[in-house]
């Protein structure tokens, strides 16, 4: 009995043997050069096309324009057009201050006006009066000259009558600064009464431009004084809208090159995400800002979509041109080492290469390549870690990009 167990437990040792032998003459039909097998990767191609050459930066979003209204008169709001945080055109009505009192000071002004202009019109009257009531005594003030010559009238006569005109004249003299003073004051009225409707318009303020309001800080009901604080509302315009932003100042050269090309394209995402909105550089600061070493530029937008609020953050993007040219691979093939940048080439027999590479920049996920790669070649982007040089590959499927690929 006990033979016969040693005779099974050696077949079945023997059979072990067997198969551990062929499984091992298979794993190393099957393996790599240094015996293992081939380690799982994803790769990409490296890709030659045109990439914009681009500054990004931090900006800040800023209205058009922002305009805080304030009161000209002082007096009650009686009525307030809009709701907070409302869409206003220029020129729709925004507050009603009480019109009363200044419709009173128009109507006094214009009964002054009306009474002094009565006494223009009786100055004049006395004037023309005056005036050809001179004229005669002049006349017969030459013909008793004429008269006494010829010894037809008195040396008392030829007296009384230049006594006569002299007095005439005297009156119109008269006449004629009355008629001064009352056309002056007739002046002063008209003036009266312009500042009259000018403070009777400022019972009604409507909106100086377009744009949003804000908090409404005075309601109806509270009595105000002229140019008070706190402001009535604050409007901002946000379409358009400014981006404003810093790039350090070792790119001011290029910036103003490509400037005096043309228009620099800009774009802003708001926030962390979201659609970039379009938009041109407008204004590039007169200096560098010495305790940032950065200067200042400002980028207008349309602002279509109202994206851009006023005070945002935006990750802004500045193109300075395109690259037609550029060498690109994701941004996750490239490895940075002791000695710089390098990636893992796939070669034609499945093994990989370690090459260094000269960065130039990186674009979103793409790293473009100055130096180190050509188009068409295979680098590994995903499973660097279990990689040596002349590793064994095998190539499998980027889930992230073939979800990319079946995402309508």
């Amino acid at each position: 009995m006990q033979s016969v167990v040693r005779r099974n437990f050696k077949l079945c040792l023997s059979l072990v043997l067997v198969f551990l032998f062929f499984s091992s003459c298979l794993r190393k039909k099957q393996a790599g050069p240094f015996g293992f097998p081939p380690a799982p990767v994803t790769a990409a191609a490296v890709t030659q096309k045109s990439v914009p050459v681009q500054i990004e930066a931090v900006g800040n979003v800023e209205a058009y324009s922002a305009v805080s209204v304030k009161a000209m008169v002082a007096g009650e709001i009686l009525k307030v057009h809009f709701k907070e945080g409302q869409e206003v055109r220029k020129g729709d009505p925004l507050f009603t201050i009480d019109p009363r009192p200044f419709q009173v000071d128009l109507e006094k002004s214009e009964a002054n006006l009306a009474r002094d202009t009565s006494v223009v019109r009786q100055a004049e009257a006395n004037l023309a009066k005056d005036i050809a009531q001179a004229k005669n005594a002049q006349t017969e003030f030459h013909r008793y000259g004429n008269l006494i010559k010829q010894g037809y009238v008195s040396q008392e006569q030829y007296d009384q009558i230049e006594t006569n005109a002299n007095s005439f004249d005297a009156t119109v003299r008269s006449d004629e600064a009355a008629l001064q003073i009352a056309r002056d004051t007739l002046g002063v009225d008209r003036s009266t009464i312009d500042n009259s409707r000018l403070q009777l318009q400022y019972c009604y303020i409507h909106s100086p431009i377009d744009g949003r309001t804000g908090s409404l800080l005075v309601h109806e009901g509270n009595l105000i004084k002229a140019n008070d604080t706190p402001n009535l509302v604050v409007i901002n315009q946000i379409e358009p809208i400014y981006v404003t932003f810093a790039v350090p100042q070792d790119q001011l050269s290029e910036i103003k090159k490509y400037t005096a090309r043309g228009e620099l394209k800009v774009e802003a995402i708001p926030g962390t995400e979201g659609e970039p909105v379009l938009g041109k550089i407008t204004f590039i600061d007169n200096a560098v800002d010495t305790s940032t070493g950065t200067v200042k530029l400002k980028g207008i937008f349309k602002n279509e979509s109202k994206t851009l609020w006023p005070g945002l953050f935006a990750n802004v993007k500045l193109t300075l041109r395109d690259d037609p040219r550029a060498i690109v691979v994701p941004s996750e093939a490239v490895l940075t080492g002791q000695k710089g940048s390098y990636v893992f080439v796939i070669q034609p027999d499945m093994t990989v290469q370690i090459r260094p590479v000269v960065l130039d920049r990186t674009v979103d996920d793409e790293a473009i390549v100055k130096n180190g790669l050509s188009p068409g070649e295979k680098v590994v982007t995903d499973g660097q870690l279990l990689l040596g040089p002349g590793a064994k590959v095998e190539i499998k499927d980027n889930p992230k990009r073939t979800s990319e690929k079946s995402t309508p």
